[in-house]
């Protein structure tokens, strides 16, 4: 069986930037442990697999995998499969108001994404995050987790920021540095992540630290998850979403809308923007929405 297949580069509007997607259509009839080789095979750090959806409302159904294992729900191919779909439907009746409305069936529940194609031809894609962000029971050594880092225990934490876990349905474990240096020369060998927090517990180590000249509103970030076929990632949207809960309890913004933009995968060569707007209502943070550019890079047949 041969399955025709997209790639995409996600969270930039450069090419060979950002973070890598592949997109496999008509993938019905394949098992999970087919579909985890192919991903494997991709080797990129997701790969989603379209099939029919369950609600014939609904755009697709979508499977996401990473070369190791499948998750319930992911950033940066929700907003790729989303560019994908759209700019599918763009070719196929051409001429539309320039906005597309996708609503992709996650195993996580539906998520609903908007895509629009800028003036300059880029596509931009934006969802709420199908779940709010959610803080998780777990206590972590400060001194063994710089070690495990290969970093200083000062070099941990900053301005009310510490070492938590959150998730928005996949779980990361955040952890804020106190400047750009740090988060350079951080690493994070295989089996030291589950050696710190369980086998069942965060997917990866999202490593953070307050931009210069952003006021706030502007973080550098690395998401290192080697445990999951991971080394590091050049663009994390379900993490970034997750991260909008430890913002909205750490510096408590008051009631409105407030951007925040991410900034990762410098140190590989493949920078990524991941934009995330947080609704602050009563107090408390009432929606997430995550936003990057999408631009096509492959197409292809692959043996499946």
């Amino acid at each position: 069986m041969r399955l025709r297949f997209h790639t995409y580069d996600v969270f930039t509007s450069i090419r060979y930037a950002g973070n890598p997607l592949a997109v496999v259509s008509d993938a019905d009839d394949l098992d999970q442990s087919r579909m985890q080789a192919l991903a494997r095979e991709f080797n990129l750090s997701e790969t989603v697999f379209l099939q029919k959806p369950v609600d014939p409302r609904h755009t697709a159904r979508v499977r996401i995998f990473t070369p190791k294992v499948e998750l319930p729900f992911a950033g940066h191919p929700t907003i790729g499969t989303a560019c994908h779909l759209a700019a599918l439907a763009e070719e196929s009746a051409p001429g539309g108001s320039g906005v597309s409305i996708v609503t992709l069936e996650e195993t996580i529940g539906p998520v609903r994404a908007a895509v629009r194609r800028e003036e300059e031809g880029a596509l931009f894609a934006e969802f709420d995050a199908p779940r709010l962000p959610e803080r998780l029971d777990l206590d972590v050594s400060t001194n063994r987790l710089a070690a495990a880092l290969g970093l200083p225990p000062d070099a941990i934490g900053y301005a009310g920021h510490r070492v938590a876990a959150w998730s928005a349905g996949v779980p990361f474990l955040f952890v804020p540095l106190a400047g750009r240096q740090a988060l350079r020369e951080a690493r994070l060998a295989p089996g030291a992540l589950p050696e710190l927090v369980g086998t069942d517990r965060p997917i990866g180590a999202y490593l953070f630290c307050l931009g210069e000249g952003g006021g706030g509103a502007e973080f550098d970030v690395r998401m290192l998850a080697p445990d999951k076929g991971v080394p590091e990632d050049p663009a994390t949207g379900g993490a970034a979403a997750a991260f909008a809960g430890l913002v909205a309890a750490a510096d408590r913004p008051i009631d409105g809308l407030h951007r925040v933009l991410i900034r990762q995968g410098e140190d590989m060569g493949r920078p990524s923007r991941i934009l995330v707007e947080l609704d602050m209502r009563g107090g408390a943070l009432s929606r997430v929405r995550i936003g990057g550019h999408v631009v096509a890079v492959s197409e292809g047949m692959i043996e499946a």
